[in-house]
């Protein structure tokens, strides 16, 4: 039955893989991306025996003007009905880049089985994706060789719109690793845009007026495949673990691909570097401590992008609410992030 499930769920991830479209922003690659596991995978979502609270803040390229920012929060949970676990979710972002800024809003659910030593989630992320653009903001000069000021492709005022954005993905915990596979923007969410007062004219014959037609515009969210894993792996006879982990992303055009190293002490403080491949090493350093996590990343861009910005920063903050399962779940386990 198990591989039966499985084998359903693989069928589901490379047909929903099948159509690709065009897009012009990807959702946020957080150097803590270990931290606010949701983001990447609804089936991470009551992973632990705990109410987890996230939030990110993160700043990039510092010093170049209207660089990316991201703000991330959500909260997750574990609970039981009819002797059966679950897990449910909410994530919410808030991405802007250059003119352009979108908002997303998911509700995550997972029904959760043991298998293997550990436990599976399937999980299925539902929300909306908007998408907004500052056209009032665009400027170009009179010199340019490449556009021109009425040029009728490029909004002159703020638009917005709204699109159903789904999600599904699956996650596997064990007590000493955890993997997951998702996929984002499933069904390649496009907001359409129509701006009124940028029309075309458009005639039957010479000498007719024609009629006004208001001008389209749309923005396609990529389908994204992500893989994650974490590990965690005891020094002996000290209070010494290491934590390696590992990103994939993947819009089936681009690939990006983000380690990183963490030694934690005590189970309380850790410090670590991480590489994202072609684009920037991090230091990271985090604490948790009754319950309370704080995280803080700093980014060094090996491009040319180094020239003109300082780095970039992130930091995430959040709290662990401890929920009792133990006379009613007696196979319960501990996410590696709080062991």
């Amino acid at each position: 039955m198990m591989k039966s499930l499985l084998r359903y769920i693989t069928l589901f991830f490379v047909t929903l893989a099948g159509g690709l479209t065009s897009a012009a922003q990807g959702d946020a690659l957080f150097t803590q991306y270990w931290a606010v596991p949701t983001y990447y995978n609804p089936a991470a979502a009551g992973d632990t025996d705990n109410i987890r609270l996230r939030g990110d803040a993160r700043l990039q390229w510092l010093g170049i003007d209207n660089a990316p920012r991201t703000f991330f929060a959500s909260a997750d949970m574990p609970f039981k009905f009819l002797e059966k676990r679950f897990g449910v979710g909410v994530v919410l972002q808030q991405e802007s880049e250059g003119l352009f800024r979108n908002i997303t809003a998911e509700a995550q659910i997972g029904y959760k089985f043991r298998a293997l030593k550990g436990e599976f989630t399937a999980a299925a992320q539902v929300g909306f994706f908007n998408e907004q653009f500052r056209g009032s903001e665009v400027y170009i000069p009179d010199d340019d060789d490449y556009h021109q000021s009425a040029d009728d492709a490029i909004p002159t005022r703020d638009l917005a719109g709204y699109a159903l954005d789904l999600g599904a993905g699956i996650y596997y915990v064990h007590p000493r690793f955890n993997a997951g596979l998702s996929l984002l923007h499933a069904n390649s969410p496009t907001v359409t845009f129509t701006d009124e007062n940028n029309s075309t004219t458009a005639g039957t014959s010479a000498g007719e007026s024609g009629s006004e037609t208001a001008k389209k515009y749309q923005f396609t969210a990529r389908r994204t495949l992500y893989f994650t894993a974490e590990g965690n792996i005891p020094i002996r006879n000290t209070l010494f673990e290491v934590l390696p982990s590992v990103l994939v992303r993947s819009d089936f055009t681009f690939t990006d691909v983000a380690v990183t190293g963490r030694v934690r002490y005590n189970k309380i403080f850790s410090a670590g570097i991480g590489y994202r491949h072609g684009d920037a090493v991090s230091l990271l350093l985090a604490a948790e401590i009754k319950g309370i996590f704080i995280g803080y990343s700093y980014d060094y861009s090996l491009s040319d992008i180094a020239r003109a910005s300082s780095g970039s920063h992130e930091l995430v903050a959040g709290y662990n609410l401890k929920l009792d399962f133990s006379e009613k779940n007696r196979n319960k386990h501990k996410s590696i992030r709080i062991m």
